[in-house]
């Protein structure tokens, strides 16, 4: 007897029970549709996506902290380390200078200010204001002092990723110079901290659908869809031009390591989704790293090359402000020439270095271009204060694309990617371990942990620097210790870690 096929409600009911993709695509429907109908009620429900954000934050430092370390310790080669950061950075530079660039032929093609003939006295400086907080961006100077940490503590409570990073090279590097038997148990502890953070992460994207419709139903109830009306052909643009930068960065995925960019979409696609709800990149950071390493990364380049994108390339938010600077000028009549064009690209690239986690950073990176050029009021800045929060998506899209990609083409460019692995993930194959996140397990070996693992005896789990016998492979860069110390079993014998 053949077996009965579920009804269509049964097949529906499962996959929303199942699929966190469902789940967030309704919750995202659902939202737009109450925040049209009922926008009162929804501009209270910003709590929902601002709580879902706050949790998601308390796990990102030591996340990336504990990655950092692992990575550095199983690398065991901290100049292999610097090379990557040194590579991540040209990298960050060539892309956001790339966005900028876009972004300024497209506005100059399209003209989406041109015609508009807005007296700037009219505008309401004060708007800004009150939007940044009166804050301001930081000098170069104050931007490479506030990397480095005052605390150890107060690193990890203010959630200062480059901060943190900081701190994890110097631990990570302090664990290659001790050596495997002055410090056995540390990075096994590290480790166990990392595989309970991932699960933290699982239980807390369990309220990822209340935060995308919180988020959705308060930013239509609260702006409506009339500004989008207004501004269409702006909008149009940067979403456009955010499109043909996408494109480029397929095709430099491409070349550099043969992977597919619409794949790893696909990949990615519940982790994009939520970014999209709730305007964040941040509250989908522990999962994309956990699946960037799954899809064949090395845990030394995913920690550092992932969160240091979060300050360094933000290539959705170069590609606006270039927009946005030469549409007030447009639309308030300042014709500007090449040479301040020029300058717009020259100081755009050093202003949108500094805007991870400022409020407002956007018009404050505006204001700062809008005054060196000395030909556009300041106020002119609160012509885009209506469609700024419209073009979150865009933002948040082509930043989290922009960093991922930088993650597989620096671990291609250092040798730090097992592309058959990455292919076979990419195309639906389960070559590794389940998420962590989701089974309560430890995240997946890196590329040269696998190797290192394969030398050792008995068991198969790599174990770090502190393993369950004495007598498994050191991992690489760590001095080689004699055999009756190996043997020692007071200073090295471990218990093996619990299953999560």
């Amino acid at each position: 007897m053949p077996p009965s096929v579920p009804s269509l409600p049964r097949r529906v009911a499962r996959t929303l029970r199942t699929s966190l993709f469902a789940q967030v695509t309704c919750a995202l429907v659902l939202g737009i549709v109450v925040g049209k109908l009922w926008p009162d009620t929804a501009t209270a429900l910003q709590p929902l996506g601002d709580g879902f954000t706050r949790l998601i934050k308390t796990v990102i430092s030591p996340l990336v902290f504990c990655v950092v370390v692992v990575g550095i310790a199983k690398a065991g080669d901290l100049k292999a380390f610097g090379r990557i950061g040194v590579k991540a950075l040209i990298w960050f530079e060539i892309a956001s200078t790339a966005a900028l660039v876009i972004g300024l032929v497209a506005a100059n093609v399209v003209g989406p200010g041109k015609g508009m003939n807005v007296d700037p006295s009219s505008l309401d400086a004060a708007a800004v204001e009150e939007t940044t907080g009166g804050g301001h961006l930081p000098t170069t100077t104050e931007f490479v002092l506030n990397a480095l940490p005052q605390s150890f503590v107060g690193a990890f409570a203010e959630n200062e990723l480059l901060q943190v990073l900081i701190l994890a090279c110097l631990v990570g590097a302090a664990l290659l110079h001790l050596g495997h038997t002055k410090v056995p148990k540390v990075l096994p502890a590290i480790e166990q901290a990392q595989d309970i953070i991932f699960a933290v992460v699982g239980f807390i994207m369990r309220l990822a659908p209340l935060a995308v419709f919180g988020a959705m139903a308060h930013l239509v109830g609260n702006y409506g869809l009339g500004v989008i009306r207004t501004y269409a052909k702006l909008i149009v643009l940067c979403y456009v031009a955010a499109a043909l930068f996408v494109v480029l960065l397929a095709v430099a995925l491409k070349l550099v390591t043969g992977l597919s960019l619409w794949k790893f979409l696909r990949y990615i696609r519940e982790e994009m989704l939520l970014a999209l709800g709730t305007a964040s990149t941040e509250s989908v950071m522990p999962r994309v790293m956990q699946k960037l390493r799954r899809a064949g990364a090395r845990d030394d380049a995913v920690g550092l090359v992932l969160p240091t994108g979060y300050s360094f390339n933000l290539d959705g938010a170069s590609l606006y402000l270039s927009i946005g600077t030469l549409f007030i000028a447009q639309a308030v009549g300042v014709d500007l020439s090449l040479g301040q064009q020029i300058t717009v690209v020259l100081v755009l690239m050093l202003t949108s270095k500094g805007m991870a986690g400022i409020p407002g950073s956007a018009f404050l990176a505006l204001s700062a271009t809008a005054s060196s050029l000395g030909a556009i009021p300041a106020g002119a800045v609160a012509l885009l204060l209506g469609v700024d929060r419209i073009m979150d998506s865009m933002r948040v899209v082509t930043n989290l694309l922009g960093n991922c990609v930088a993650v597989f083409a620096v671990s291609r460019w250092e040798g730090a990617l097992d592309t058959d692995r990455a292919k076979k993930v990419l195309d639906g194959e389960d070559t590794s371990t389940p998420d962590a996140a989701e089974k309560g397990v430890g995240a997946e070996k890196s590329v040269g942990a696998e190797k290192d693992a394969s030398a050792e005896k008995g068991a198969g789990a790599e174990k770090g620097l502190g393993g369950e016998t004495g007598t498994e492979a050191l991992a690489p860069g760590i001095p080689a210790q004699k055999h009756k110390e190996l043997n020692e079993p007071n200073e090295l014998k471990e218990p093996a870690p619990e299953a999560g």
